[in-house]
C-alpha cells in the first residue's frame, strides 16, 4: 500500500457526495495510507486505535467519513474533536469547515481557553454540529450544561499521546464518560503508551487496529529553507525572494484555485511572466501553459496540488510553498518537482507562527532539517537591482543595431554641449522609467519584524493565524501608517499648477506600487506624468495628486482603469478617515483624560466585569485570541 498508485480514489470509499466535491475543488484524487485504511471503517461505523504520525492525513482521515454521516438540518451537537492545543484544534475545525464547504447549514466551532465564554456560549445555543476543542475548555462546558452532548453521534481523540503528556488524559477520561454509550470513538496516537491503552479498552467497542509507519523521504539534491511570514507580508516575501533568488523556473503551490488566479494577478503586475494552474483550467490549456514554462515562455506558474504529481519540466529550480501543504505526503509531492535526476534544485517554505507544527511534521517526514531562511535586506535587494540594471545595459551594448543610436548621442553632445556622463545617466533614467530603481533604505522595513532574525522567540510570543495580525485588530510588528492629509502638494517641476487631492481605492494591503497608480493614470486618462503629483499609500487606499479642474468625463475614465485587479474608483479627498493617525490629529498632552475610565495591563477597562466570571483551571494554558467568529457557514459573528 506503500505506492500511491495502489490506493483506490476518494470516489471508490463511499463518502457522500458533498464530501467529494470538496475534495474535487482542492484537487485531491487518492488518499494517503492513513486515510485508505480509516475511511472504510468509520464510514462502516466502527470504532477505531489508529498509530499514526503528524502530518500523515489524520485529519482528513476522521473527518471525510464523519462528515458524509452527519445529519443533515440536525444542528445539535454530532461529532466531539478533542485536540490537545488550541493551535490543532484550530486547523482541525479549518479543515472540516473546508470539507464541509458543500454541505448547506454547516457550523463548526472551535472552543479553547483563553477565548470568551459568552461568545462560544452563544455560538453554541445557536448550533453548530462539529464541536473541536482543547479538554479543560470542553469539561468546563459541559459542567456549565452550555456543551450538550445527548445527540453526540461520534468523539474523535486527536493526539492522544501528547494529551497524555500535557496532563489531560484524566480531563478525556471524564468527557468520554459524559458521552452517549451509541456514539462512535476514533482515538489517534503517535504512540501507544500503557495510559492511551487503558482509555481504549475503556472506552471502544471491538475497536479496528490501524498502524502506518511513516516512510516518507525526500531527494538530497534539494536544498530545503523555511521563512517565517505572516499572510499578510507573503506578498512582499514572495517578491523579495524572486529578486535576490538566482532562478530559471518557479513552481509556487499555493492550497486554492481563487489564491493562483489572485496570486497571478498580482506577480504579474508586479512585472513577472507567470500564470495560474488549477484544476478548473481545462486539460489542453494546462498543457499548454506546462509547455511555455518547458520551453522558457514563462518563469513562474502558480499552482494547487492538482498539478503536484506528475509535472516534470527541468527548468524548475525552484518550489515554493506559499501556502504550507496539509500533510507532509503533499509537502514532498510538491517539493518533487525540482532536483530531479540528481539536478540541484531548492525547496522554500513560507510558515506562519501558527503552523510551526506542521513544520516539526515535515522534518521528521523527511528526515532532513529545513534550515531558516535569512532575509534579504534593502541592500541586499538594491545591489541585485544595480548588477541586473548593469547587466541589461552590457547586452545592449552587444548588440548590432546602435548605429542609429550613436548618431543621436553624438548630436545630443555637439548641439547641447551635453557632458557625456549626464547623458548617459538621463538615458538610463528614461528605460528605467517612473518605478524607483533602488528601494528607500530609509523607510521601516515591515519584513525585517516578521523574519527569521529573531529566531524561535516570535513563534512562542503570538500566534497569528494565517491571514496576519491585523484580523484580531493588532497590527503585528508592522508600524501604522499615518493617513495622507487633505493638503495636496505642489509640483516640483510645476509649481505654478494648482492641484487637488483625491483618493483611489488600492492600498498597501493589495500591494501597489506608486509607479502603478502613475501609469494606469497616465495610460487610461493620457495625463503627462509630470502633471501626476504627490502619491500617498495607506492601507486600504492611496491618496494621489493632480491638476485641479480634472473633468467628469476624465474621472470616469480613471475611476474604472485597474490596478492589482482593482478599479481605481477615484474620488475627491475631502475627509480624512475617523481615528487617523495624522499630523492634525491633537497631541496626547492636549486630549481630556477620563479618571472614570482606567485600565489595567492588557488595556482592557476595568470595574464592569464580575470577578466570579473568571474561574482559574489548567486549561487557561491554552489561551489565546477568540478566533471562534471565523467558522460558519453563514459567517455569523459570533459561529
Amino acid at each position: 500500500m506503500s505506492d500511491t498508485e495502489q490506493l483506490p480514489l476518494f470516489s471508490e470509499l463511499g463518502l457522500a457526495a458533498p464530501v467529494l466535491k470538496a475534495l474535487q475543488d482542492v484537487g485531491y484524487e487518492r488518499p494517503s495510507p492513513i486515510q485508505a485504511a480509516a475511511i472504510p471503517h468509520l464510514m462502516a461505523g466502527h470504532d477505531l486505535l489508529g498509530q499514526a504520525q503528524t502530518g500523515t492525513g489524520k485529519t482528513a482521515a476522521f473527518a471525510l467519513p464523519l462528515l458524509s454521516r452527519l445529519e443533515a438540518g440536525n444542528r445539535n451537537t454530532q461529532i466531539l474533536v478533542l485536540a490537545p492545543t488550541r493551535e490543532l484544534a484550530l486547523q482541525v475545525a479549518e479543515a472540516c469547515q473546508r470539507y464541509a464547504h458543500h454541505m448547506p447549514d454547516f457550523h463548526v466551532l472551535p472552543i479553547y481557553g483563553g477565548a470568551s465564554y459568552e461568545t462560544q456560549t452563544r455560538a453554541l445555543r445557536r448550533g453548530a454540529q462539529v464541536v473541536v476543542g482543547t479538554p479543560g475548555r470542553v469539561m468546563d462546558l459541559i459542567r456549565r450544561k452550555n456543551l450538550d452532548l445527548s445527540g453526540l453521534r461520534a468523539l474523535v481523540l486527536d493526539e492522544a499521546d501528547e494529551m497524555l503528556r500535557m496532563g489531560f488524559i484524566d480531563d478525556v477520561d471524564w468527557i468520554m464518560d459524559q458521552c452517549p454509550s451509541t456514539r462512535q470513538v476514533a482515538l489517534f496516537s503517535a504512540t501507544m503508551p500503557e495510559q492511551i491503552r487503558r482509555v481504549a479498552q475503556k472506552h471502544l467497542k471491538q475497536p479496528k487496529e490501524i498502524k502506518i509507519a511513516s516512510k516518507t523521504s525526500t531527494a538530497t539534491t534539494i536544498r530545503q529553507r523555511y521563512w517565517q511570514v505572516t499572510g499578510l507580508h507573503k506578498l512582499d516575501a514572495m517578491t523579495r525572494l524572486l529578486e535576490v533568488e538566482p532562478y530559471e523556473a518557479v513552481l509556487v503551490f499555493v492550497r486554492t484555485k481563487n489564491a493562483a488566479e489572485e496570486l497571478a494577478g498580482k506577480l504579474a503586475a508586479r512585472g513577472h511572466a507567470c500564470e495560474a494552474l488549477h484544476g478548473d483550467i481545462p486539460q489542453k490549456l494546462r498543457e499548454r501553459t506546462v509547455d511555455k514554462l518547458r520551453q522558457g515562455q514563462l518563469d513562474i506558474l502558480i499552482a494547487t496540488d492538482v498539478v503536484a504529481r506528475g509535472l516534470d519540466v527541468e527548468r524548475i529550480t525552484h518550489v515554493v510553498n506559499y501556502d504550507i501543504p496539509y500533510d507532509t505526503e503533499s509537502y514532498v509531492h510538491r517539493i518533487g518537482r525540482t532536483g530531479r535526476a540528481g539536478r540541484k534544485g531548492e525547496a522554500i517554505l513560507f510558515v506562519a507562527p501558527r503552523e510551526r507544527r506542521m513544520l516539526r511534521a515535515i522534518e521528521h517526514a523527511t528526515r532532513q532539517a529545513i534550515e531558516p531562511m535569512k532575509m534579504p535586506s534593502t541592500e541586499d535587494i538594491n545591489q541585485h537591482r544595480l548588477a541586473k540594471f548593469k547587466e541589461r545595459i552590457r547586452e545592449t551594448m552587444m548588440g548590432e543595431e546602435l548605429e542609429i543610436y550613436h548618431n543621436l548621442v553624438n548630436e545630443l553632445i555637439e548641439e547641447d554641449s551635453a557632458d557625456p556622463m549626464e547623458l548617459a545617466a538621463a538615458l538610463a533614467k528614461l528605460v528605467q522609467g517612473d518605478q524607483p530603481l533602488l528601494l528607500d533604505d530609509s523607510i521601516p522595513d515591515p519584513l525585517l519584524n516578521a523574519s527569521n532574525d529573531r529566531g524561535g522567540r516570535d513563534f512562542e510570543r503570538r500566534d497569528f493565524n494565517d491571514r496576519g495580525a491585523r484580523d484580531f485588530g493588532d497590527r503585528g510588528d508592522r508600524p501604522a501608517r499615518r493617513m495622507p492629509s487633505l493638503e495636496p502638494r505642489p509640483l516640483k517641476d510645476n509649481p505654478d499648477v494648482e492641484m487637488e487631492r483625491y483618493r483611489v481605492d488600492v492600498g498597501a494591503h493589495h500591494g501597489v506600487k506608486p509607479g502603478q497608480i502613475v501609469g494606469a493614470i497616465a495610460n487610461e486618462a493620457n495625463i503627462e506624468s509630470r502633471f501626476i503629483g504627490n502619491i500617498d499609500i495607506a492601507d486600504d487606499f492611496s491618496t494621489v495628486d493632480l491638476p485641479k479642474g480634472m473633468t467628469a468625463d476624465v474621472l470616469e475614465v480613471i475611476k474604472k482603469a485597474r490596478v492589482c485587479q482593482r478599479p481605481l474608483q477615484i474620488t475627491r479627498y475631502t475627509e480624512v478617515p475617523a481615528g487617523s493617525n495624522t499630523a492634525s490629529r491633537p497631541p496626547r498632552g492636549d486630549r481630556p483624560f477620563n479618571k472614570e475610565r482606567t485600565f489595567n495591563k492588557d488595556r482592557r477597562p476595568q470595574g464592569d466585569r464580575p470577578q466570579g466570571d473568571r474561574p482559574f483551571n489548567k486549561d487557561r494554558r491554552e489561551g489565546g485570541f477568540d478566533k471562534g467568529r471565523k467558522f460558519g457557514g453563514n459567517k455569523r459573528r459570533d459561529s
